[in-house]
């Protein structure tokens, strides 16, 4: 193992909750090198937790060991496993749809489920309400560190088993329209992420410097219908205008030149909001 630990929750860090799973891993072994990814993200967003895995895991050596915490269902009988993933990551999560964007754009090839009777924290009592502490922090440093292999999790599990949150993927249809959703939001910045694949957006034939017409909705309301450029840069628009670009993860974003878009027009993510991405048609003056 590569002794990296990579730390994920929607706990913040207002109290002592984070700090008490680093003090859990360093007494497991005080020579783990423990990260944060982020503990902002927001309260039982079991979608942004996912996405959040997705941006960033193939970025960290193999073998790099990942607690995903954004567990509403915590107590219950929701499983608590760990993910081997293709790029060879580990994370340890509760099966409950945070492994979706892992397995659908990186691939997972094993599942385990922890073993509480032998992966808990001793002394932890009957407490079924701080699994990030008792159960993941400590099972994930185990692994990391090396005390315990991957096949000492716990038993395997089929990957058909393992929940997914539902998640339409994006398409091209007969009209050259691009159809996708809102995955994301670049939160400090309010640019907004989608799930269209650069290829698949360039499959339309449509190249840099094209008018583009963006239409945004919410389950069947419109919120957003403009018409913008699909530009390099964000130096391809002028203050203040929108425009479609490419973003870190080779997909298609949406943004305001210095400008929150996500704040302009209160558009948020997930499943419900659409986007849909056509050339603007030509007006012809008379």
């Amino acid at each position: 193992m590569s002794k990296n630990l990579v730390l994920q929750t929607d706990f913040g860090l207002c109290d002592g909750a984070v700090s008490a799973m680093f003090g859990v891993a360093i007494s497991v072994d005080p020579e783990l090198r423990i990260s944060n990814l982020t503990h902002e993200i927001p309260q039982f967003n079991i979608w942004e937790a996912s996405y959040r895995l997705y941006q960033t895991i193939s970025y960290w050596p193999e073998g790099t060991v990942f607690v995903s915490v954004v567990d509403p269902g915590v107590g219950t009988d929701r499983l608590s496993v760990v993910a081997k993933t293709k790029e060879n990551h580990y994370i340890v999560t509760p099966d409950n749809g945070t492994l979706t964007h892992i397995k659908q754009n990186i691939g997972i090839v094993e599942v385990r489920e922890i073993d509480e009777n032998v992966n808990r924290l001793p002394k932890s009592g009957d407490s079924y309400t701080f699994h990030g502490r008792d159960v993941y922090a400590y099972t994930a440093a185990r692994l990391a560190a090396g005390v315990i292999s991957f096949e000492e999790v716990g038993r395997e599990i089929p990957l058909k088993d393992v929940v997914e949150l539902e998640h339409e993927q994006p398409y091209l249809d007969e009209q050259g329209v691009v159809h996708g959703h809102i995955d994301i939001l670049d939160v400090r910045f309010g640019n907004l992420w989608t799930d269209i694949e650069r290829e698949l957006f360039l499959k339309a034939g449509i190249s840099y410097g094209d008018a583009l017409e963006v239409s945004i909705s919410n389950n069947t309301q419109q919120v957003y219908k403009n018409i913008m450029t699909f530009g390099r840069s964000f130096a391809d628009s002028n203050f203040g205008e929108p425009l479609l670009y490419v973003n870190s993860l080779d997909k298609l974003g949406v943004a305001i030149n210095q400008g929150s878009f996500a704040n302009a027009y209160r558009i948020e993510t997930g499943s419900s909001w659409r986007i849909d991405v056509r050339r603007a048609p030509k007006v012809i003056y008379s």
